[in-house]
């Protein structure tokens, strides 16, 4: 008996989930394989791709917080403090930690990514396991953790890798062949009882909870073959982002206030226009100011900050990378407080 699709917890509809929050990674997964070797095994990453998924997806994306926080007025009431404090607290953090060495603040901003990444996972699985009981949630909470955390730690242990979440050496690894042995030997054991756990529920119920299932196997193929099988930039960064910023777009839309409310200046018939515009206009504007005051890297997108003064003196840096960087750090601050909530 196949599982009935429309019975299942979806967040908004079949469809929705299936398209835009749950088909990303195998998406990105195939795209990956359809490129030349080489972008799968080296740091080569063109320009187009550059734009196309960085661009418009992972730097996009941390502008979709705006729509549920400052862009929304009974949000901005109900967390007027937090929503003062959390840009001042990652900003003075930020100086400090720039301070302290540019590395220091990359580690730091590039750790707090990668568990704002895994905290996202957890989140969509808590949404999708919500009408389970709390008895058995434990062997998929340690799955997604373990499909997230496993490719990190191997990632960790080996030697410097043809990729990075932000600049070279923001992770701090060691090469340790037989950590990386043991680690994999202790995910397998628990991707194995997940299965064999799913299999006999079905075999006893025959319920099969379909979208959560999918979410951790689109999680564990991205970054797993992302992180331990390619060694491309290309290819990392095309599975991590395209898994990661399109569900949170889509999340965020579904999540959008209706114009009854008095609060849908961005939901109505040209809603889907201005968000997109938005997030991505955004995104323009702070990576043209990166391009254009550090890294001098897209001259060819960015041409109207290229009149821009190089900045390069230490005691500026400290002061300005923080401050481009605070859209990406509030973003990671502040979707700790928005999405927690009580699962119905």
């Amino acid at each position: 008996m196949a599982p009935r699709l429309a019975a299942q917890p979806w967040i908004r509809s079949p469809r929705y989930d299936g398209w835009l929050i749950l088909a990303p990674p195998f998406v990105a997964l195939l795209l990956v394989l359809a490129l030349p070797v080489s972008f799968c095994q080296s740091a080569e990453f063109p320009l187009l791709a550059w734009v196309g998924v960085v661009l418009l997806i992972d730097v996009a994306h941390v502008y979709g917080t705006l729509f549920q926080t400052y862009f929304d007025p009974q949000q901005r009431r109900q967390r007027r403090r937090l929503l003062v404090l959390a840009p001042l607290a990652c900003y003075a953090g930020g100086v400090a930690l720039h301070a302290a060495g540019a590395l220091v603040f990359w580690r730091a901003l590039a750790y707090l990514a990668v568990f704002h990444f895994i905290r996202q996972q957890y989140g969509f699985l808590r949404l999708y396991a919500r009408h389970e009981a709390p008895r058995g949630r434990w062997l998929s909470t340690a799955l997604i953790y373990a499909a997230t955390l496993y490719p990190l730690l191997y990632w960790h242990l080996s030697p410097p890798r043809n990729f990075n979440w932000f600049v070279d050496g923001d992770f701090i690894q060691y090469d340790w062949p037989l950590g990386r042995l043991l680690a994999t030997g202790l995910y397998l054991g628990l991707v194995l009882a997940y299965l064999s756990r799913e299999a006999w529920q079905y075999y006893r119920t025959r319920v099969l909870n379909v979208p959560r299932n999918l979410l951790l196997g689109g999680t564990a193929l991205a970054w797993y073959m992302g992180i331990v099988v390619f060694n491309g930039d290309l290819a990392f960064t095309l599975l991590n982002v395209v898994s990661h910023g399109v569900p949170y777009l889509a999340l965020v839309w579904s999540r959008r206030p209706t114009q009854a409310t008095g609060r849908g200046w961005w939901t109505g018939r040209y809603g889907l226009l201005l968000f997109g515009g938005a997030v991505v206009l955004f995104a323009f504007l702070e990576e043209g100011l990166w391009d254009g005051l550090v890294w001098r890297e897209h001259g060819a997108v960015f041409g109207w900050f290229q009149g821009l003064p190089t900045v390069a003196e230490p005691t500026l840096l400290m002061w300005l990378v923080p401050l481009l960087a605070l859209p990406q750090s509030t973003h990671y601050v502040l979707d700790g407080f928005i999405w927690r909530r009580q699962a119905t």
